[in-house]
């Protein structure tokens, strides 16, 4: 497995914001978002066996939730799925950050799948795969970032035709945080204003959860590795 960094933080976002999270960064992305905060992970990192991935989880924490990352970890799946298989086996939680551009059937349904759509304002929007919907469950998440109303828009269509808040656990709406930020805790940071993104989801009466990065109001934002 080519690995860009294991490391223990809190969790920055989705329904398990706040929980103290061991991460794990895999390298490498086949898409290349116009927003993207870890464009560090393209290329490099370190070449480790699932087996040293799996204790280098154990000593940083020997249970709890871990987190898979990227990059687009699914790039990585037939050494990944069986490394979650053994996770879950030693009883821990599971996410699983992915662009919902690869596969999803042979993810263990036991992991909670946090899946992007992406939006027009990203570049690659039309990239999520449809057939994706049919992996979902009510344990999993599905994500859309926000560049502008246009995204919203596609955002709040897309969750209207697919019923997605009745299909997963939770549908996370969540603004751009500029890619070159300041190092100023808040929401200046962020290209849309969360307050006008709230507005638009009360106006809309929208089943869906706001999200912010928690991890870039604790730390500066520009921090890596937290």
């Amino acid at each position: 497995m080519q690995i860009i960094e294991i490391y223990r933080s809190i969790q920055g976002e989705s329904s398990f914001a706040g929980v103290p999270c061991t991460f794990v960064r895999l390298a490498a992305c086949n898409l290349r978002c116009s927003w993207c905060d870890s464009e560090y992970t393209f290329t490099g990192g370190s070449k480790m066996s699932a087996e040293e991935v799996e204790q280098e989880v154990l000593k940083h924490a020997p249970a709890g939730l871990v987190e898979f990352t990227g990059g687009e970890p699914m790039l990585q799946e037939r050494e990944l799925v069986p490394l979650m298989e053994r996770l879950l086996a030693r009883g821990y939680t599971l996410l699983l950050e992915t662009s919902g551009e690869r596969p999803l059937e042979h993810v263990p349904r036991a992991v909670h799948k946090i899946v992007d759509v992406k939006c027009p304002g990203s570049g690659e929007g039309g990239t999520f795969r449809m057939s994706n919907l049919a992996a979902l469950t009510a344990a999993d998440e599905v994500k859309f970032v926000l560049a502008d109303r246009a995204d919203y828009e596609f955002a709040r269509d897309f969750i209207r035709q697919h019923g997605l808040d009745q299909k997963v656990g939770a549908v996370l709406l969540s603004p751009v945080f500029l890619k070159s930020p300041s190092a100023e805790r808040d929401t200046s940071n962020c290209q849309l204003d969360p307050r006008v993104l709230a507005e638009w989801i009360l106006a809309d009466r929208l089943n869906v959860r706001l999200g912010l990065q928690m991890h870039k109001f604790i730390w500066e934002p520009a921090t890596k590795g937290v």
